[in-house]
């Protein structure tokens, strides 16, 4: 099968031809037709991150496609089924983690293009327990990014605990962030949103976004607290540390500040601000596969839907490049198989 290998980390993927591989137990082969791109799978061939994939390994954790064979045990799924490949691969199923719906926290989750091969190739593996169910009528080519960058958004945006009506800062109008107002509207939040782009800051006032500011500009924090006395919740997307060290500024006092994005380096935090103002601080993860479903849905029915820019397998190394400077707008989606 032809499939994208990363080699060596920092250098461009090689498009090649690999051997097709065969489902295990409880696993289930699909013939992907589309695979989002995601700015974790520049950080998984740049190797930048503390835990790193082992080489060679085909990244791509958003890969969509058709069931087409079982391996041994696998009834839950039937050949034919639209399935995506997700991030969270697989997890172990029986510690505390697992059997308290949380399994994104289980230290035995694997995932996908990072420690198993993943969707930038014709064909993929993935546990049936696993798999992300695809909505009949859902486009595979928008599909993809929902597993990901949708799941994740909808997520932060569930465990800030926001109520309808209230304000959320959408730091990060890209990939992740023009989803995040999506779905942020959906749940009747109104929508505040941070970026350094200008056309991006226009993506986001097309969504629904009621105030944008350009943090090269003006200063975020400020801006904030000065229109709508500071956030209820503000959810990072973006990956800039300066945007993780304005995003508990733009709190208003007892706000949550959710992280979904993950550059490298650390994150700065005032105690004596953070304790005053009555401020909390989560880490995001994806989401569950009940968080899956309902992201799902949203997208199904048309209340959320990823801005995309179709391309092909072999152009996936000007895409991670795209991505490693911050000019794409909205997200890439790989064409794997006409259908």
């Amino acid at each position: 099968m032809k499939a994208a290998l990363a080699t060596k980390f920092g250098k461009p993927l090689i498009i090649g031809e690999v051997p097709t591989p065969e489902p295990a137990e409880g696993e289930v082969l699909i013939r992907i037709e589309a695979c989002g791109v995601c700015h974790t799978d520049v950080h998984a061939v740049d190797g930048d991150w503390p835990v790193k994939p082992g080489l060679p390994f085909i990244p791509g954790h958003e890969g969509i496609g058709r069931v087409v064979s079982l391996g041994k045990g696998v009834k839950s799924i039937a050949v034919g089924d639209r399935v995506g490949v997700p991030w969270l691969l697989d997890a172990c199923g029986l510690c505390d983690y697992c059997l308290t719906s949380r399994e994104t926290l289980c230290g035995h989750a694997r995932y996908g293009g990072y420690s198993a091969n993943g969707g930038f190739a014709e064909f993929c593996t993935a546990p049936a327990a696993y798999v992300a169910r695809i909505p009949q009528g859902l486009d595979p080519l928008h599909a993809g990014p929902i597993i990901c960058a949708g799941v994740t958004t909808y997520k932060g945006l569930k465990v800030a605990d926001c109520h309808p009506g209230e304000w959320v800062v959408i730091s990060g109008a890209g990939g992740l962030g023009h989803l995040a107002i999506q779905y942020a509207r959906v749940m009747g939040l109104q929508v505040a949103v941070v970026d350094v782009a200008e056309d991006k800051l226009a993506l986001a006032r097309s969504l629904g976004a009621s105030l944008t500011v350009n943090a090269s500009v003006d200063d975020p924090v400020k801006f904030m607290q000065d229109m709508i006395g500071g956030a209820h919740a503000v959810l990072v997307t973006a990956v800039s540390t300066d945007a993780f060290s304005q995003a508990t500024g733009m709190l208003r006092r007892g706000g949550t500040c959710v992280l979904t994005g993950l550059p490298s380096g650390s994150f700065p935090i005032s105690i004596f601000d953070t304790v005053l103002r009555c401020l909390t601080v989560r880490g995001s993860l994806v989401g569950t596969r009940a968080d899956m479903r309902e992201a799902l849905a949203f997208a199904a029915a048309g209340k959320v839907r990823p801005a995309i820019e179709i391309m092909e397998l072999e152009d996936v190394n000007t895409v991670m490049d795209r991505l490693r400077h911050g000019t794409l707008k909205g997200r890439a989606v790989l064409r794997i198989a006409h259908y």
